[in-house]
């Protein structure tokens, strides 16, 4: 919207045309009242809230690539081009570029709240206290071009490890829900087929085994609707395969996720 026109703050005695000028400046509209046009830093809050929003989602994703990287998760080896040994420890692989990325967050939500504080008590309309927007939205545009442009060539080059990831999802508990599912379907009311599945699962921890290395009649010895099925049902792929809903896990539905991520790009 073009400023341009409102004078300090009242507008002008000569006769000009706003909306020419705003035509050939290619503006959208102008500012309907002067007053506003002077005081409003709207566009700049908005624009650093929007750049804040962007920064939480790269930093969540930062946060996992920094965790999936690690000794203990060994589901991603990041590129060396993105990380530095460690000053003490020779064996170390540090993910030094997701960690500035994810601190990096810190410092674009210190100018929006900067900007948000400066204005917070300002009457109308302009005041010099308004200077100070310019260098947070500087300093954030460029903070967030630089994030963006280092995480595309991080997620690129990065190596998954899907034998170490498959191992992880074999030997845990994130299948029980499709035992629930699975007895719900055989016509047992889904609340006594949670309470089912919740005492398989403490008897497994007793028993120091996963879901997949129980026995049939370990799963009969809880209820008689459980048949040979219930082990195929109970594999990783299955279970993913399994939630066919829109936006689910099954691999079409991923696909189209994919198809409408890169429409929104294009």
């Amino acid at each position: 919207m073009l400023p341009l026109g409102a004078g300090a703050l009242a507008g002008t005695t000569f006769p000009i045309n706003r909306r020419r000028v705003a035509e050939l400046l290619d503006f959208n509209d102008i500012y309907p009242n002067s007053l506003d046009a002077v005081s409003d830093r709207d566009f700049i809050v908005e624009s650093l809230a929007d750049c804040s929003l962007i920064m939480v989602h790269l930093s969540r994703l930062s946060e996992e690539l920094v965790l999936w990287s690690s000794q203990e998760f060994q589901f991603i080896e990041l590129d060396d081009a993105f990380c530095t040994g460690s000053s003490i420890m020779p064996q170390k692989k540090n993910p030094d570029v997701p960690e500035l990325l994810r601190g990096k967050t810190g410092r674009v939500f210190g100018h929006l709240v900067g900007l948000l504080t400066v204005l917070k008590g300002l009457p109308l309309a302009y005041n010099k206290d308004m200077q100070e927007d310019k260098e947070g939205i500087f300093d954030t545009i460029k903070t967030l071009e630089g994030a963006l442009s280092l995480l595309a060539p991080i997620l690129e080059t990065m190596t998954v490890k899907k034998d170490r990831m498959r191992h992880a999802v074999e030997k845990d508990y994130s299948n029980a829900t499709d035992i629930a599912d699975y007895l719900a379907k055989k016509g047992l009311p889904f609340r006594e087929a949670h309470a089912v599945t919740g005492k398989m699962v403490l008897y497994a921890i007793e028993q120091g085994k996963y879901l997949l290395d129980l026995s049939l009649d370990d799963f009969k010895r809880f209820n008689p609707l459980f048949e040979a099925d219930i082990f195929e049902a109970l594999q990783p792929e299955n279970v993913m395969k399994a939630r066919r809903s829109e936006g689910g896990t099954a691999p079409d539905q991923v696909k189209k996720q994919i198809q409408l991520a890169e429409a929104k790009l294009s």
